[in-house]
């Protein structure tokens, strides 16, 4: 009757040769006194990932490896979720490292606060001067809104959606599979259809995890035009479920298109700096501030790169308003479309 619950920890994976061994480190050196089984789904990686992961399931015997033909996150997770046997299933990703007690504090707030996933801040380390640029931008209110779990530290609370979630298996079940259109925003589009069946997720504030940021400003590009370009599909399946720090990038990026027809126009073309001004003033505003709290909370050293910070906070802000914008065209003629591209299979199958 005291039997802890078994924990099967997923892990879609591609190229990630450079973190996969710290995260694999961390997910099999758990202080949980459980059992517990780790399934890794290699995106068809073309880097050194596979030897190194073949490696790690050569070691011990709970650890798995299949492959993922679709390549990317959805695909893998829902080919690892049939085979997973555990009772509770923790979702991490390959450019994390998760503490050494995120099993058990997962376990323990699943077991005694009444929720079906729970997830934790997530502090964000770039691992060059650049690196640390980026992951500040991407830890900062004005980088990313009130996105609580990068920019809340210590607050315990019911979340929207959360990094690295643990379900319980009974939730997975209700809930499906994940959505395979969705290249970015996949958790949150499978975290708004588990509040739709009724499920909770918690922020618990001593749940936590380090995440590896992107390393160049063209990565982070690449990066958040795709979170936007996606997220049209999660507005389009769950409207209600968008709030209004995700619609502030398009309606920024508008405004400057507007600005730029302003400038065409000789009788008005001073009002076309209006916008503009306004936004590099709040972004150096805000890049001066954000630097001088990373440096205060030695986070950091305020090192020569902190000059690109208003570069990254623009990239954050232009990339996704443009992915977003792109993606109202791209995806025009699906609002109908409340199913998605989610395989139509159990959890037992």
């Amino acid at each position: 009757m005291n039997r802890k619950p078994y924990v099967s920890i997923l892990i879609p994976i591609r190229n990630e040769a450079a973190y996969i061994e710290r995260c694999l480190d961390a997910v099999l050196h758990q202080d949980y006194s459980g059992e517990m089984e780790c399934l890794v789904a290699d995106g068809m990686s073309t880097d050194a990932t596979r030897q190194i992961v073949e490696a790690y399931r050569q070691r011990y015997p709970n650890f798995h490896i299949i492959d993922n033909p679709g390549k990317i996150v959805p695909t893998g997770l829902n080919r690892l979720i049939p085979l997973a046997k555990g009772d509770i299933i923790i979702r991490v990703d390959g450019h994390c490292e998760i503490a050494a007690d995120y099993v058990s504090k997962c376990v323990a707030h699943l077991q005694t606060d009444n929720v079906d996933g729970v997830g934790g801040p997530m502090v964000t380390i770039g691992e060059t001067p650049l690196a640390e640029v980026i992951a500040t931008s991407m830890s900062s209110p004005f980088g990313v809104g009130n996105s609580a779990f990068r920019t809340i530290s210590a607050k315990t609370m019911l979340a929207d959606s959360v990094p690295f979630p643990a379900y319980t298996r009974k939730i997975i079940e209700k809930v499906g599979l994940y959505d395979e259109e969705l290249v970015r925003n996949q958790d949150d589009e499978y975290n708004y259809r588990l509040r739709e069946f009724g499920g909770k997720l918690l922020l618990a504030a001593d749940v936590r995890s380090k995440y590896y940021s992107r390393g160049s400003l063209h990565k982070l590009w690449r990066q958040y035009f795709q979170y936007g370009l996606y997220k049209v599909r999660v507005l389009q399946k769950h409207p209600r479920q968008m709030s209004l720090r995700q619609f502030v990038p398009p309606a920024f990026v508008l405004a400057l298109l507007a600005s730029a027809l302003l400038a065409a126009i000789p009788a008005v073309r001073w009002l076309s700096l209006a916008v503009p001004t306004a936004y590099l003033a709040a972004n150096l505003g805000a890049s001066v501030l954000t630097a001088l709290r990373a440096k205060k909370s030695n986070r950091s050293p305020l090192s020569a790169h902190y000059f690109l910070l208003p570069i990254a906070f623009a990239i954050l802000h232009l990339s996704y308003g443009l992915g977003f914008l792109l993606g109202l065209f791209k995806f025009w003629n699906r609002w109908g479309d409340k199913q998605g591209k989610v395989p139509a299979i159990s959890f037992n199958d």
